[in-house]
């Protein structure tokens, strides 16, 4: 069955682009950062509000969620874009490996300036760069253009990766099972949610460019809330003189107190984002082909799925660290039976892998993300998360991108199938780990 093709995307109306960016930077920058990057007190605002707990929440978990569905709104695209642009299974991933890269460098870079220039600051600078990235990516026209707007989203997820998950941690500091659980919940509902409303969107007059202006309007309505509240002082102010020291790159360390919890954390994240990567890159196209499906939004619901799962699952399902090595089995046995499913064109046999897919890397990541970042003081906090996912997202760089080269070179179906037994054995091996772990513990 033939793969519908999206139409060529004109490039975005000069006037409207203009409009919007002036729009952004005049919210994001003149009434909400300038003092605040500056690492000095703010003394004049011309507009400000000091909401309660529970909008401060609302709105941290929305910058949070909405970033993450911008990064994910092109993942019923690829098949479209692949042959609109001509990109190829290599080019596909490293399309969608530049925002992770992107993410990896940055986290690297900027994990700690929350702390120094306030977290407030920190997120209204990430809201700005992903509006400049979706922009980008919605007129792009080539393979660097693509690669230079998933990049900018990444900076920009980067940027509000470690601030969100602080901020939530210092509005719920009695609470700290809760804020890791609104942390996982808004990166895993924005990533789950993003395939979705792309696909949605897609099926609308204007095709990709109709995609990524209602991202960028939608980053444009949380802005507004988010640059005129009023932002509490950042933890580690810089004196003058020490500003610049403060915000130079420093090395991302492990703490001591915490670093078999981190190490488990990061692998189980590495292996999950490898599984998801592959699921938001290659498996659309390779499921319609499958599947013989040619609604953008079907295959962004089934691409979605198992991230949506997993996002509700860090919600509901309740239960100690017993649970980890339970998600990890999950992940083990799914992750073959995906393949083989798709391998069958069994599409109730894939959702169904998809689901326990969703499942199992919901609790797994949620109890050992809790368990490392619990082990550590609010001021490691935002540190360890982004290092915790700068380890995390690298399996959505290098194993994807070698996954695209074996597609080219062995051919998809083979190499899929070598993917998905590679994953498997890991998942065992960290349960293993998880189980051992447990046994000591008691």
């Amino acid at each position: 069955m033939g793969q519908r093709v999206a139409p060529p995307v004109k490039t975005l109306p000069g006037t409207f682009l203009a409009q919007l960016v002036v729009a952004t930077l005049i919210l994001g920058v003149n009434l909400s950062v300038i003092s605040e990057l500056r690492m000095q007190p703010m003394n004049h605002r011309v507009i400000s509000w000091n909401p309660g707990l529970t909008a401060r929440l609302v709105i941290t978990v929305a910058v949070s969620f909405l970033l993450l569905v911008g990064a994910n709104l092109a993942t019923p695209l690829y098949p479209a874009l692949q042959a609109e642009l001509h990109l190829g299974a290599m080019g596909t991933t490293v399309a969608f490996a530049s925002y992770v890269c992107s993410l990896m460098v940055f986290l690297s870079t900027v994990g700690h300036w929350s702390d120094h220039i306030g977290r407030r600051a920190a997120l209204v600078v990430a809201v700005v760069v992903s509006i400049a990235g979706t922009l980008v990516f919605a007129s792009a026209s080539n393979l660097l253009e693509l690669c230079l707007g998933r990049g900018l989203q990444g900076t920009g997820v980067a940027l509000a990766t470690g601030a969100s998950a602080a901020a939530l941690r210092e509005l719920l500091p009695s609470r700290p099972e809760w804020a890791s659980r609104f942390t996982l919940l808004a990166s895993s509902g924005g990533v789950a949610f993003g395939p979705v409303l792309g696909g949605a969107l897609a099926d609308l007059p204007g095709g990709r460019h109709t995609v990524f202006v209602v991202q960028a309007f939608l980053l444009l309505l949380v802005l507004i809330p988010l640059s005129t509240l009023q932002a509490r002082p950042a933890i580690a102010l810089a004196e003058r003189g020490q500003r610049s020291k403060a915000l130079a790159p420093r090395r991302l360390g492990i703490p001591s107190s915490a670093r078999e919890q981190f190490w488990l954390a990061a692998l189980v994240g590495f292996l999950s984002f490898a599984i998801f990567g592959f699921v938001l890159s290659l498996a659309p196209g390779y499921f319609a082909g499958a599947f013989g499906l040619e609604s953008l939004l079907a295959i962004g619901l089934i691409a979605g799925l198992p991230l949506g799962i997993s996002a509700l699952s860090q919600l509901v399902v309740r239960g100690g660290k017993r649970l980890l090595p339970i998600g990890l089995g999950l992940m083990a046995t799914s992750t073959v039976g995906l393949a083989v499913a798709a391998e069958h064109r069994q599409l109730a046999w894939a959702i169904a892998a998809l689901v326990l897919l969703g499942l199992g890397q919901g609790i797994a990541f949620r109890t050992a993300f809790a368990s490392a970042v619990d082990a550590v003081s609010d001021q490691q906090h935002a540190q360890t998360v982004s290092t915790i996912y700068l380890v995390t997202y690298l399996g959505s760089a290098v194993p994807v991108i070698a996954l695209g080269w074996a597609v080219g070179a062995f051919g998809q179906q083979q190499s899929i199938l070598v993917f998905s037994l590679f994953c498997s054995a890991v998942a065992a091996a960290l349960t293993l780990w998880a189980w051992m772990g447990l046994r000591r513990a008691r």
